[in-house]
């Protein structure tokens, strides 16, 4: 999905967030408030931010102000701690806005709860105060697949013991949030054969980030080519992310919640959009004898299929949160780890399904002048069909009749 261009250049620095202009959110109930204060902000420009890709730098310093970056901080740290059904509705509010701008900090949460589940005392401080500033984290993609690797998870981005201290070496792409970002934690192998998470300074020396992403979709998302070339790393600033595969725990869950919640918010805004085209545009088909397009009795019938499916998909990925939220509440098992990760396959298939049927459906209901170029209305669809391949339906599918059928628990990783 992405090719690079001849000689890409380097990325700017993000600015700093003047952290006395960071609102403090205490509550559930201001997130939600402060996601429908930006979602209104930010739908303004979206279709020209898509059509001309112009990357939103002051739409992200405006939501480091907000300081909804702060709100799965937890409680003790200064934080709101916010529900993960709250969390979904964050993202579900920010993506009908603008999808691409709203999946920029995907990994920003995804990598706080990492740091929830494995952190020391003292890094989650350090690193929650940074957070509690208005900083944002932005990740370092995967690795393209080496000839000599047997699986995708074999890269080769080494952490190495010099007699300078620790050293980052590797290359990595798919990094959405990292061209925006204040750190840009990357996952790598240490000399043990460990893998672990080491969380980069923006400014580092030896780290370079290319704005080389050229999706057809959430063109705004700039989910380019990371390099770190002898980095310099903190041993404070890496993380034993080895230990999660042994520990039962929801930073999985955690990031699949919020894909999901991507996803609903796409389909949210497609249903919108065709519902206004059709009541203010659409004509009539020839044989139906009818003065407007919303009396169409075929399309009115499209229509409420749509909702019905919209409704659907966003009430399981609601319930999905409530889910996490209790096994939040008590000692996290195997088991309950595993159940938290069948929730979160149930919402992404249907919240899929949702945003491609919602983005492909508003076509055919509002007709050949909405596929104009001046409406941007593809953007729908390109932003659905480029972010719904992030985690393929049909694996979800094989998880949920795995553990159904033969009670085979799911492995436990970030796409789980």
């Amino acid at each position: 999905m992405s090719t690079v261009e001849s000689s890409p250049a380097a990325a700017p620095l993000p600015r700093n967030p003047d952290p006395t202009r960071v609102k403090h959110i205490a509550s559930d109930a201001d997130a939600i408030a402060a996601a429908h204060a930006l979602a209104a902000s930010f739908a303004e420009g979206a279709s020209e931010r898509d059509r001309q890709r112009i990357l939103p730098w002051a739409e992200l310093d405006l939501w480091s102000e907000s300081g909804l970056g702060a709100i799965t901080v937890p409680r003790e740290y200064g934080g709101a701690d916010v529900s993960f059904a709250t969390l979904a509705e964050v993202f579900v509010i920010l993506c009908a806005a603008d999808p691409a701008l709203g999946q920029i900090p995907q990994n920003h949460f995804g990598l706080l709860g990492v740091l929830r589940e494995i952190g020391t005392p003292g890094q989650k401080a350090r690193l929650y105060g940074e957070v509690l500033a208005g900083r944002r984290l932005g990740n370092a993609g995967p690795e393209r697949r080496s000839a000599a690797a047997t699986t995708i998870l074999q890269g080769t981005t080494r952490l190495r013991e010099t007699h300078n201290g620790l050293r980052l070496d590797g290359k990595r792409f798919y990094s959405t949030g990292a061209l925006f970002a204040h750190r840009v934690p990357a996952r790598a192998t240490d000399d043990a054969g460990r893998a672990v998470q080491v969380w980069v300074p923006r400014d580092a020396p030896g780290l370079t980030v290319i704005d080389d992403w050229r999706s057809f979709g959430q063109r705004t998302t700039a989910s380019g080519t990371v390099i770190f070339e002898d980095v310099h790393i903190d041993p404070q600033d890496v993380l034993p992310i080895w230990q999660l595969a042994d520990r039962p725990g929801l930073f999985g869950p955690n990031s699949q919640l919020i894909q999901a919640a991507i996803d609903q918010g796409i389909a949210e805004a497609a249903v919108v959009d065709a519902i206004a085209f059709v009541r203010e545009r659409a004509r009539p088909w020839i044989d139906s004898g009818l003065e407007r397009a919303t009396d169409d009795p075929y399309i009115i019938g499209d229509v409420g299929r749509l909702e019905i499916d919209l409704h659907a998909a966003r009430e399981v990925l609601l319930e999905t949160g409530y889910t996490l939220d209790a096994i939040a509440a008590a000692p996290i098992d195997a088991e309950a780890s595993a159940r938290a990760s069948v929730a979160v396959a149930e919402a992404k298939i249907l919240t899929t399904r949702s945003a491609l049927e919602a983005s492909e459906k508003l076509f055919e209901l509002a007709g050949s002048a909405s596929t104009r170029a001046a409406h941007n209305l593809d953007r729908h669809w390109r932003n659905a069909r480029t972010h719904t391949l992030h985690d393929p339906v049909r694996w979800k599918l094989h998880l949920l009749g795995n553990y159904h059928l033969n009670h085979v628990l799911p492995t436990r990783h970030s796409w789980n």
